[in-house]
């Protein structure tokens, strides 16, 4: 039974409280074991709410922003330490060409060649002091033969120095030309490297920073992907389930009570809604059991002064017959007494067929839809009102043929329908008339059934409430208004429509649509025509 009802992905966390108890045997005991199993499957399912998903979309979305974070933080100091490697690194360069401008004014004035040492001294120094980050970059191999040319240099530079101490006189020129020649070569060399160390180092930060550049672009899209993903997941995650809950109140709304059962692996917020949903369906089948069993109350109310005099005649027949046979016990024939008894008989069967078919209107059990004959369902239906039109003087024509496809329905629901429209036709004839009932099968597979009366016919002003429970043109005590409204509530769960069309004065119409056994819903129609 569960399973043909509709699905949904909802479920329950805690224990359900104890349901209503029916009647037992009727169909609210079949509805409270289906509705207890369906919280069962709801919250058999492991928990996942949308809180704590929205939870996990929210961290993951902070661990991939402080991930970037992170790298961006790791590219600046990278920037950061290349600055200043290059800072370093200009300074040696800057180092290196003041010893090359000593160098140069002892070659031309005879001075400063002190100085170049020193300035040597002091870069060789700087460099040292960035060695660690240099051979990171440049490699230890091209680091040494820097600091190897370096070192010459400044050697070549304090043998010039001891050179010209011991020889101050020009005896010794072509061998002091011969290192002036040594010592330029060597200085244009560390020159040379300074500026291929900076060319280098600059490159390095141009790199870095062009690489910040594309890290911070693709971070930025890729954020955005993960923002559309997380956004995407999310609304699926919540709008699914609210689009299906739309689709579980427009099938209530139709008539449709079926149970929602779990869609998804898991259960979340929308479970509980489920429950809710599912136990709001337990009571309002229970409270539309009530009010057809009320209505039902109602129309054997009505029928009760029929009744009466239904079962009154066979009761005076049975007594006089009985009061006769008594009397002249002794002087009727066995042939008379076997005819007044096989009166007796027969009035009794009279009287217990009147009281059968009342209990069997009257009688609550489990609806079943079975193949029907509608003629027949609209026969049995004019037999329980038969004395109550007779009373009231009003005639009843059939024109339905025998002919007819059946209908799938269950009869007790459908001679509640028809009984509650002759009641109401003959109710609006309180000086007599005619009610003529019409069937015919429609091209598109509908049975449709015209109940007709010559009554007062319904006003204008209220033909659009007839339908509405408790609405009622008739007089205090005389309906409960729940009649039309029940009808109503029976032919749409059987897969029809009721309308109505009325003047004042002419009388009233109602059309009954049913589709004939194997086929679908009917398609609704408008309830009500002025």
């Amino acid at each position: 039974m569960i399973a043909s009802a509709a699905r949904s992905g909802q479920t329950r966390s805690q224990s359900p409280s104890p349901l209503p108890s029916g009647p037992g045997g009727s169909p609210a005991d079949d509805d409270r074991d289906i509705l207890a199993e369906t919280e069962r499957a709801l919250a058999e399912r492991p928990s996942l709410s949308i809180v704590l998903r929205i939870s996990l979309s929210m961290l993951m979305c902070f661990l991939l922003v402080a991930s970037v974070i992170l790298a961006s933080m790791v590219l600046v100091s990278r920037v950061g330490t290349l600055q200043e490697i290059i800072d370093r690194v200009s300074t040696y360069a800057l180092e290196v060409e003041h010893a090359r401008r000593y160098e140069k004014n002892y070659l031309l004035y005879g001075t400063g060649l002190e100085d170049a040492i020193a300035q040597v001294q002091a870069a060789h120094n700087q460099l040292r002091s960035s060695s660690a980050s240099l051979r990171d970059l440049i490699g230890t191999r091209a680091f040494a033969k820097m600091e190897d040319n370096l070192v010459t240099y400044g050697r070549f530079l304090e043998r010039l120095l001891v050179f010209r101490r011991s020889h101050p006189t020009d005896a010794a020129e072509g061998q002091r030309t011969e290192m002036e020649v040594d010592i330029r070569r060597h200085g244009a060399q560390v020159v040379a490297d300074a500026t291929d160390l900076i060319d280098r180092e600059r490159l390095h930060l141009r790199t870095a920073i062009r690489t910040s550049w594309i890290v911070a672009a693709s971070s930025l899209l890729f954020i955005m992907l993960a923002m559309v993903l997380v956004t995407y997941a999310l609304a699926r995650q919540v709008g699914k389930p609210l689009q299906r809950f739309v689709g579980y109140t427009q099938r209530i709304a139709n008539g449709d009570f079926s149970p929602i059962l779990p869609a998804r692996r898991y259960r979340d917020e929308f479970s509980h809604l489920a429950v809710g949903i599912n136990r709001m369906l337990f009571r309002l089948k229970e409270r539309e059991a009530q009010l057809a069993r009320t209505s039902r109350m109602v129309a054997v109310g009505t029928l009760t002064a029929g009744i009466a005099h239904e079962l009154n005649n066979p009761l005076n027949n049975i007594g006089l017959n009985a009061e006769a046979l008594h009397d002249g016990r002794n002087a009727y024939t066995a042939d008379q007494k076997q005819k007044l008894l096989a009166e007796i008989v027969g009035q009794v069967e009279r009287a217990s067929a009147t009281v059968r078919n009342l209990l069997d209107f009257t009688r609550v059990e489990k609806p079943v839809m079975v193949s029907l004959s509608l003629p027949k369902v609209v026969e049995e239906a004019r037999r329980l009102v038969a004395n109550e039109a007779a009373i009231k003087h009003v005639e009843f024509r059939v024109e339905m043929s025998a002919n007819l496809p059946p209908v799938q329905g269950n009869p007790r629901d459908l001679h509640q329908v028809f009984l509650n429209l002759f009641l109401n036709a003959i109710q609006a004839m309180p000086e007599g008339g005619l009610i003529v009932v019409r069937g015919k099968a429609t091209e598109s597979g509908a049975i449709e059934v015209e109940v007709v009366d010559t009554g007062v016919g319904i006003p204008e002003e209220d033909i659009d409430s007839v339908f509405d429970p408790f609405f009622t043109t008739k007089q205090v005590g005389a309906g409960t208004g729940l009649g039309l409204f029940v009808s109503l509530g029976i032919m749409e769960k059987h897969g029809g429509g009721i309308t109505v069309r009325s003047r004042p004065g002419q009388g009233t119409t109602f059309t009954l649509r049913l589709l004939s056994a194997g086929h679908g819903a009917v398609e609704p129609d408008a309830r009500k025509e002025s």
